[in-house]
């Protein structure tokens, strides 16, 4: 039987929030606690929405905080698969400040491993992707080597 394969597209999110007092530091910044938060959600959003099925975080690579969110920013955050296993997914998260006019800069970034679960809470299979643009090529290549390196952390025991 063949791998059902799905478009990069069909499952992307892209979410917005505001930030209010409480999600301030005590430096009067986004709390990073929070904004992990709502990344992971959008993560695990374009994963359920890719497996169509119940998926956990499995862990998170490279979570860079490019800039500082203040108080009454608009935050936006993208998610999109960018490569698969077999029952597991990556998925890239990306986190901008827009204006208001529409303008967005980049203030995170972050890889997620995401798997697919059963109704028994055992990894199960996922679609594969279709791979369309240069990009998405250049994407997976990328996922290739992040998932060889988590491989290799984790057999030195991290």
């Amino acid at each position: 039987m063949d791998r059902e394969l799905k478009r990069v597209e069909d499952s992307r999110v892209e979410t917005m929030r505001i930030v209010r007092p409480n999600h301030l530091n005590s430096a009067g910044r986004l709390f990073g606690g929070v904004l992990m938060q709502w990344i992971d959600e959008a993560a695990g959003l374009v994963a359920k929405r890719h497996a169509r099925r119940d998926v956990i975080t499995a862990s998170v690579d490279s979570l860079k905080f490019l800039k500082g969110a203040y108080q009454g920013d608009t935050i936006v955050i993208v998610g999109k698969i960018t490569y698969v296993g077999n029952t597991s997914m990556e998925v890239r998260v990306d986190t901008y400040c827009e204006n208001i006019e529409g303008e967005r800069r980049p203030i995170n970034r972050a890889y997620f491993s995401m798997v697919a679960l059963d109704e028994y809470d055992k990894p199960t299979p996922v679609p594969g992707i279709l791979l369309e643009t240069e990009v998405q090529k250049a994407e997976w290549e990328n996922g290739e080597k992040r998932r060889a390196n988590r491989m290799m952390r984790r057999e030195e025991g991290f």
